[in-house]
């Protein structure tokens, strides 16, 4: 057994594990990155990329059947779903080369295609390697769990995991959990020519401004998705044409295939974390706010510690370790300025506190600004009018946080973002010129709202008229 002393070894190659492996061996350090199964991680094989993929391909079947309101017949799209997952494949392997064994190889990084385990605070064993390192990254991620419904076990079901190997169009597919990744898949298979029934126990997009999700499921509802909110599913049993959901108020449906959509858990099987003395629990690995673990030469990023699933958010914990512990410069995660976005049609994303808690931190003396979709030029155009956009301020005009439901939602957001991190005011957003006309309008005009009862009133009113008899200057 060989004995490998890098100055960081990173478990896990998926989105955090792999930027912390390439800034480091960028950086001229020995860098040994341990992952026992695809390069990646859930990100580029069974989550962001393939979804966002298929979603595409439903995209362009939607728009052949809304055409008439341009004055183009709409047509029923002929849908041949296995050639929508070779497109699916394809993308995963156009991106694959740069999450791949060879490229980290050509950075200097040692990849080892193992399974590690702790053996004491500071080891490692993967395979017939021990690694000894000052600095251990767990980026071990997450995968899906299976709500404890009886009989769920024992039946076929997908999970993200699962569903994109599949090359068949599911007749009737149910939908297991009204979250973004049940809400995502929902909306493409539908489009793509499916029925489909989501089962949610609580409200759909539950974690985000119910005023904007209200948008959001109200579209898929008009395109024959069927909703069930605040269901619980007491079985799940087996059928001749596939399976049923047995509701507590007594119903059933029943579909052809079932997706279970209904939460995720953080990876970390098999490592023996008690051996080099990490705390945690179900819901992940304990770090603190500069991301380290109970043991000190041990830091936790991305999903596994269960603090946010997102891959940007991953990358972002990234950064931190490389600036903290390698560069030993002030590295602590704000949560404050972390998005995100449901891609469904149409898109939701949020950044910062929303109205609800926002109201919680900070009482009535939030200002909320509104402005509709309908009220965008460039909206009314593309007949993507459905959609509003959220600003929360503070009574000084400090941004708060923002939300979106409305086309391209998940780029409009990226302002917003830009003036949380910034800790800029809303008269800095208010003051930019956007061209005309855009999506991007919506910004300045919420931001402007936040001034039209000062510029608008009384007294304003007032004093221009009086600067206007005078002379001119």
């Amino acid at each position: 057994m060989s004995l490998l002393t890098p100055d960081v070894c990173i478990v896990g190659g998926g989105s955090a594990g792999l930027v912390v492996a390439a800034g480091a061996a960028q950086l001229g350090l020995d860098v040994v990155l341990i992952e026992r199964g695809l390069m990646g991680g859930d990100c580029l094989n069974f989550g962001c990329v393939p979804s966002k993929a298929l979603i595409a391909a439903a995209r362009l079947a939607q728009a052949q059947r809304s055409g008439a309101a341009f004055g183009i017949a709409p047509v029923e799209p002929t849908v041949d779903f296995g050639k929508v997952m070779d497109h699916v494949a394809g993308v995963i392997a156009a991106i694959a080369p740069n999450d791949s064994v060879e490229r980290f190889e050509k950075l200097g990084v040692r990849v080892l295609q193992e399974e590690a385990r702790f053996t004491g605070r500071t080891e490692l064993q993967a395979g017939l390697h021990r690694i000894r390192s000052k600095r251990i990254v767990l980026a071990t991620g997450s995968r899906p769990t299976l709500p404890p419904v009886p009989g769920l076990d024992a039946v076929p079901h997908f999970t993200n995991e699962t569903i994109f190997a599949n090359r068949t169009l599911p007749s009737h597919l149910v939908v297991l959990g009204g979250g973004p990744i049940g809400l995502e898949m929902a909306q493409a298979f539908r489009r793509l020519g499916a029925k489909v029934t989501v089962l949610e126990a609580a409200s759909c997009l539950a974690k985000d401004d119910p005023e904007l999700a209200a948008i959001v499921v109200a579209r898929l509802r008009r395109e024959g998705v069927t909703l069930h909110e605040k269901t619980k599913v007491v079985r799940i049993e087996r059928t001749a044409g596939g399976i049923a959901a047995v509701l507590e108020e007594g119903g059933r449906v029943e579909g052809s295939h079932l997706l279970v959509a209904a939460g995720r858990a953080p990876t970390t099987d098999g490592l023996d974390l008690a051996k080099a003395g990490i705390a945690h629990d179900k819901r992940g690995i304990t770090v603190d706010d500069s991301l380290r673990t109970s043991n000190r030469n041990v830091w936790a990023i991305g999903d596994c510690n269960g603090r946010y699933a997102f891959t940007h958010m991953a990358g972002y914990e990234a950064s931190l370790f490389i600036r903290g512990a390698l560069f030993r410069a002030p590295a602590k995660l704000d949560p404050g300025i972390v998005p995100w976005a449901t891609y469904t049609d149409p898109e939701l994303a949020q950044v910062g506190l929303n109205e609800r808690d926002a109201r919680a931190k900070h009482g009535d003396g939030i200002k909320v600004l509104r402005w509709t979709f309908a009220e965008n030029d460039r909206a009314q155009t593309e007949r993507e009018t459905d959609g509003l956009l959220k600003v929360v301020t503070d009574g000084r005009g400090r941004v708060l946080g923002a939300g979106i439901a409305g086309p391209q939602a998940g780029e409009l957001i990226q302002s917003w973002c830009l003036a949380l991190s910034g800790r800029l005011k809303i008269s800095t957003v208010a003051s930019f010129v956007p061209p005309y006309p855009t999506l991007g309008e919506t910004a300045k005009r919420a931001a402007g709202s936040y001034y039209t009862e000062a510029l608008f009133g009384s007294r304003t009113r007032f004093l221009v008229r009086f600067l206007a008899r005078l002379p001119v200057w």
